[in-house]
């Protein structure tokens, strides 16, 4: 506070100095808040009908690489029905590469997504298609036949006057009959010179192109996006498959060195029982890997639409990908110029209005010329006397005009449609940024988690060596007799937990990795390089085979509890 008193001190104007008279419009002083900067529309940066951009994103592949030419995916209604159909006959090893070229080709809701693509580029020929003149051709006998005969009776009585003395039998009979082939055909050319809707749905199918083509490329990403992250989950669980096995072996060492004491008489069956407990732990957990790792490979090869008879391994272990360089300012930027999904949301936009004005449309004048050429051809009597004589002829009518037709009064219909599309036109707007923020949201939270996964690296890559050693000097504790069984298992349940940790962490890293360059649009990693490995592999303390164990029925295991 007094140096603040002390600033107003040195700011005000000395005593007895002139000082200005107050206007009395003089504005107020200016508010220590920062004035919050207005920030550009969307249609004004990206147009409010943004064109789809592919450029921005690499397109997908057409044709499988070399070497995976067996695994191109089934037809697409094919159905296996035997049981040797769908019997696993080859795992096949496949790279993160790999994966990402087979979804591309393969994957069948990104080609569903591609044939949207075609219907709508159909759909905008067809609107645009009222533009041009229509040539109609409509032949209602081709040819037709008419046959019959007509006979009347007249009563003379009755009729005097009209036969009069010509008849002279009392009941006089009249006679016709209709024998004829007939061909008639009329052609009409017809042209819209006023059509009021044409334009607005010209302009809604065109965005609904752009918005197929941007919804393309948004699969595309996702796409990319699940298959990498199918293919880290299969990494995880062959890595959780290795902790599993190497504690199953420590468990087995450990539960061999205590039988062996326990038979020599220097360790008690508490030892022993804890040993077996531990072993039964870490095989439960092997079982939970090996289970998680079956299902990894089938939903792996769910997403690449795999042979039936086929599946896929991990080719490369689980280690991290890269490094991402931009900052979390520079990502989001590039997300809200990228995202393909903002495009579409302005898209909607556009089309709710174009289809506000076709509604109104409907009730404006349709101004249409047209040309009608109408031609027949007889052959054949037809309501004549009888026993005379058939004729022939033709005749050829043609008529040039204009038409005009208009929906003076319906009821209001046409307005409330027009104010529901611009209602909807309203929503879209809301949607949009609801989906802006959605989309920093989720590259913000990608960058967090990733800075997570990557500090719990460091720390849990600390823990397993921190563990391991641990281990090593409780086994040789144990083996001198100064430490018990307890300390060992309490060390080894240790060092798999950490192993696993590790494991989740490296799998997580990855994982927000794909996400950012999914939500970004970048692919500015720096890409870690692989660790230089001994041709050999190494030979660890523990060298203990993992006895196969059968599966025996649930209910016949549970009775041994």
């Amino acid at each position: 506070m007094p140096a603040l008193q002390a600033q107003q001190l040195a700011a005000a104007p000395p005593v007895g100095s002139a000082q200005p008279a107050a206007s009395p419009q003089q504005s107020p002083p200016p508010s220590l808040d920062p004035v919050p900067q207005a920030l550009p529309l969307a249609p004004a940066v990206k147009g409010s009908r943004p064109k789809s951009n592919p450029s921005l994103l690499p397109p997908a592949a057409k044709t499988l690489d070399s070497g995976l030419g067996r695994l191109a995916s089934p037809a697409s209604l094919a159905l296996p029905t035997k049981v040797e159909e769908v019997r696993i006959q080859e795992l096949r090893p496949l790279s993160l590469k790999n994966v990402e070229n087979l979804a591309e080709v393969n994957n069948p809701n990104l080609k569903a997504i591609a044939s949207q693509v075609d219907q709508a580029q159909s759909n905008l020929r067809a609107q645009i298609a009222s533009w041009y003149p229509t040539l109609s051709l409509n032949a209602g006998s081709l040819p037709a036949y008419t046959g019959g005969s007509q006979r009347t009776s007249f009563d003379p009585d009755a009729n005097q006057g009209i036969i009069g003395n010509l008849i002279d039998d009392p009941i006089a009979t009249s006679s016709t009959s209709t024998s004829r082939w007939a061909l008639a055909a009329t052609l009409t050319a017809q042209w819209a010179l006023i059509n009021p809707q044409r334009v607005p749905q010209v302009s809604a199918a065109r965005d609904q192109f752009e918005q197929a083509k941007n919804q393309y490329l948004i699969a595309l990403r996702e796409l990319r996006l699940q298959a990498a992250q199918a293919y880290f989950q299969l990494q995880l669980s062959d890595d959780r498959v290795r902790i599993g096995q190497e504690s199953v072996r420590a468990s087995l060492v450990s539960l061999r060195d205590a039988k062996a004491r326990f038979q020599a008489g220097v360790a008690t069956k508490l030892e022993v029982l804890e040993a077996e407990t531990q072993l039964a732990r870490d095989q439960q957990l092997l079982t939970d890997s090996l289970s998680e790792q079956s299902i990894a490979r089938r939903d792996l090869a769910r997403i690449l639409d795999l042979p039936q008879n086929i599946t896929p391994t991990a080719k490369e272990p689980l280690r991290p990908l890269g490094v991402w360089i931009p900052s979390i300012q520079e990502s989001i930027i590039a997300a809200y110029a990228f995202r393909e999904e903002l495009d579409n949301a302005i898209l909607s936009i556009s089309v709710s209005n174009s289809q506000a004005n076709s509604a109104l449309g409907s009730v404006q004048p349709f101004l249409n010329v047209f040309n009608s050429l109408v031609t027949n051809r007889y052959t054949g009597n037809q309501g004549v006397l009888v026993d005379l004589p058939g004729s022939s002829g033709w005749a050829v009518d043609n008529s040039v005009g204009m038409n005009l037709t208009w929906n003076i009064f319906d009821g209001g219909a046409a307005r409330a449609q027009y104010r529901q599309s611009k209602q909807r036109a309203q929503e879209n707007s809301f949607n949009f940024a609801r989906t802006r923020d959605q989309i920093r949201f989720d590259v913000e939270q990608s960058f967090y988690q990733l800075g997570r996964a990557n500090r719990n690296i460091q720390t849990t890559s600390r823990e397993v060596a921190s563990a391991r050693e641990s281990l090593r000097l409780a086994r040789l504790r144990f083996q001198a007799g100064v430490s018990t069984q307890r300390e060992v298992v309490d060390n080894q349940r240790d060092l798999t937990q950490a192993e696993v940790r590790y494991s989740n962490a490296l799998a997580d890293y990855n994982s927000n990795l794909a996400q950012l360059r999914r939500r970004t649009g970048l692919d500015q990693v720096a890409i870690c390089q692989p660790p230089a490995l001994s041709a050999t592999k190494p030979i660890g303390d523990v060298t203990v085979p993992v006895p196969p164990e059968p599966l025996q029925p649930a209910c016949q295991a549970s009775s041994k509890g």
